[in-house]
């Protein structure tokens, strides 16, 4: 199969199309035909090595996210037969023609987006719900915040705060504010001409926002202290600002805060199981109900896979970038 290999660490040069092996199915695994993988973050961080996928696997193959189809499963898979479109999160292996994934990952792809759009739902979207609500505690009535409100994980965010009843308020460059009012978001704070401490404290009357969702990192830590109300959660889910700063802890012993940081990729399989059967049970039916959407921003072949995370890194895209393999 064809597949985006990685033998030496750097620019988006690095990124080579080559044949490997196909992949062959556990007992417990299905293999997909991969029909659209969706770029991340933290494949830009990969491609420069500073987040290898945690499996060890060679050759090392990015890609976090994919749709496509059934194609072989192993002798104790029950839940999914060759034919089935589905989608998945995983640690590595989707910037290529086929998959291998435990059968438990994996989920239906909902009827009113496609398999060949569906590649844009499980990262970001499992990213968004389970920092803000399985681990962050939004629900309906208070407010969150949430930086680059117009990522693949900040326009999930948005739907996602609404669906539930919830306040949200988001930062984003000047060009993308109007996108993410469309999606619905509360407040949308110019991050390069407002002081989002400012809006959001006056936005809540002074209370702070009850959740903060950042991929930022530095020195937004110290400032989304300010606006975060008593008791209340910062979720780090990124570190596009840097990974050290200065933060008054007086501040957050007075506010009895709660600092997390978190990921998926580095996760268990015991624990993705467990989260991605859950996201399936309460937040998947959104998509066919029309609370929930996928945003895409635009879409490039396999072949151009270096154009795109050119794309990426510019941080022109509002939503997800999609490769069609």
């Amino acid at each position: 199969m064809r597949a985006v290999v990685l033998r030496s660490h750097g620019g988006p040069e690095c990124l080579v199309i080559e044949d490997v092996a196909d992949p062959v199915p556990g007992p417990d695994e299905a293999v997909v035909d991969v029909r659209t993988t969706a770029l991340n973050r933290a494949d830009l961080l990969q491609v420069l090595g500073l987040y290898p996928d945690p499996r060890g696997v060679v050759p090392e193959i990015p890609g976090m996210e994919f749709s496509g189809v059934v194609s072989a499963v192993g002798e104790r898979v029950k839940l999914w037969h060759p034919g089935d479109e589905v989608m998945a999160i995983e640690a590595g292996g989707g910037y290529a023609e086929r998959v291998a994934v435990h059968e438990r990952q994996l989920m239906r792809v909902p009827i009113s987006v496609g398999v060949a759009d569906a590649a844009a739902i499980p990262e970001v979207y499992l990213t968004a719900w389970d920092a803000l609500v399985v681990q962050s505690g939004l629900m309906s009535g208070r407010w969150a915040l949430v930086h680059a409100g117009a990522s693949g994980v900040g326009t999930a965010s948005i739907q996602i705060a609404k669906a539930i009843g919830a306040r949200i308020a988001v930062t984003c460059s000047a060009g993308k504010l109007q996108a993410c009012r469309d999606l619905g978001a509360d407040v949308v704070i110019d991050y390069g001409s407002q002081d989002f401490v400012e809006e959001v404290n006056s936005a809540t009357g002074g209370v702070g926002a009850d959740v903060i969702l950042d991929v930022i990192g530095g020195d937004y830590l110290d400032r989304n202290l300010r606006c975060l109300a008593n008791q209340g959660t910062i979720i780090q889910v990124g570190l596009m600002g840097g990974g050290a700063t200065n933060i008054n802890l007086g501040m957050m012993l007075a506010k009895r805060a709660r600092l997390i940081g978190t990921g998926l990729r580095v996760r268990p399989i015991e624990q993705k199981v467990a989260l991605v059967q859950r996201f399936v049970r309460e937040m998947l039916p959104l998509f066919d109900s029309g609370q929930l959407k996928p945003i895409i921003d635009s879409r490039f072949p396999l072949d151009q896979i270096q154009d795109a995370h050119r794309y990426m890194a510019s941080n022109a895209n509002t939503g997800k970038i999609l490769i069609d393999v």
